[in-house]
């Protein structure tokens, strides 16, 4: 071997080796965080756990008093101090939100290192205007019940919300947390190269909003945006400009409640020449199990939608959908792990 093949040889080595001691040092460096939960959000919990060997699951006795009121307790409460402690909250409806504010505002006291909420879907969110006298923007008061978890030993809390309903929404919170804004939009885009003829996938925006919110991050494919128009005492959705022929169009938006929006997209998109039409929202509400016009029946009826994509912010809707077709739910874990350690 010459001696020029030897040193390329050893630089290649020395190299590696160096690379190797970055990884054992970027991993030394990780965050050890204590994760508890709330009841609904178990499953998701355990498959944050899963995703680091950094995440250790703590766990809370959710117990009532006779009168319905909460009656709580932290199990290894001594042990978590000087730790990096987190909480994965749902506040899945006002009825759950109390006893987990009660839980999230001792966490922090309890001589933590620091303390992060996680809020995968923030519910108040769509509502988060006032257009007349009277009218009660509870985005606004939910981002101040928030702002007021106490400052842990290590400084303000951080908040993750993901692909909160309105941008804006950011200058709600108070200076002692410090919010943190996640999207799910990268667990679609991988989902999307995984389709078959991923050059014929056309994202549709439902409105304007959604296209303000979304376009920049999915700027990889052509878009459609549909519009309202009010005709009379209704609401039409147009096409208000792209062209949907031949293609498959998802259909992108942050969350869905009825899902009427969705479906007058699809017809509209149908209309237009789409192949195939299929949807992702990040949070997949669905009061009072809208979620089941949805679903692929095995009677005939038309499957509107190909696929429809949700994540597991809403830990209740996913256990009511299971693996109900054309319902794909894309966990959030991986990527909450990840900002755990932010």
């Amino acid at each position: 071997m010459s001696d020029n093949a030897a040193n390329n040889n050893n630089i290649i080595i020395m190299e590696k080796n160096q690379i190797c001691k970055d990884a054992i040092v970027s991993e030394l460096q990780k965050k050890k965080v204590h994760l508890f939960y709330c009841l609904e959000c178990e499953e998701l919990a355990r498959n944050i756990a899963a995703e680091s060997d950094h995440i250790t699951l703590q766990s809370i006795n959710w117990r009532s008093f006779a009168d319905g009121f909460p009656n709580l307790f932290i199990n290894n409460a001594h042990e978590i101090r000087g730790q990096h402690v987190a909480f994965l909250a749902s506040f899945s409806s006002p009825a759950v939100i109390f006893e987990q504010i009660s839980v999230i505002y001792l966490l922090p006291r309890l001589f933590v290192a620091s303390f992060t909420l996680v809020l995968p879907f923030f519910p108040t969110g769509s509502f988060e205007r006032m257009e007349e006298e009277g009218d009660v923007a509870t985005a606004f008061t939910m981002a101040r019940i928030v702002s007021n978890i106490p400052i842990s030993r290590g400084g303000p809390t951080s908040v993750v919300i993901y692909d909160i309903h309105a941008l804006q929404e950011r200058f709600y919170f108070a200076d002692q947390v410090l919010p943190l804004f996640e999207t799910g939009i990268p667990l679609l885009t991988k989902r999307l190269q995984q389709l078959p003829e991923t050059e014929k996938i056309i994202v549709a925006f439902p409105d304007d909003g959604a296209w303000k919110r979304f376009h920049k991050l999915l700027d990889q494919y052509p878009t459609v945006v549909c519009t309202k128009v009010r005709e009379g005492d209704k609401r039409i959705v147009r096409l208000k400009e792209g062209n949907p022929a031949g293609c498959h169009v998802v259909i992108v938006d942050d969350l869905v409640q009825t899902g009427g929006t969705l479906i007058e997209c699809q017809k509209v998109l149908a209309a237009h020449g789409a192949a195939k039409v299929s949807a992702y929202v990040t949070h997949g509400v669905f009061p009072n199990s809208s979620w089941e016009r949805f679903t692929h029946k095995n009677n005939g009826v038309e499957e509107a939608f190909a696929y429809f994509w949700i994540t597991d912010s809403c830990p209740q809707t996913v256990k009511s959908i299971g693996n109900k077709a054309p319902f794909e739910v894309l966990s959030l874990a991986g990527s909450i792990a990840d900002a755990l350690q932010i």
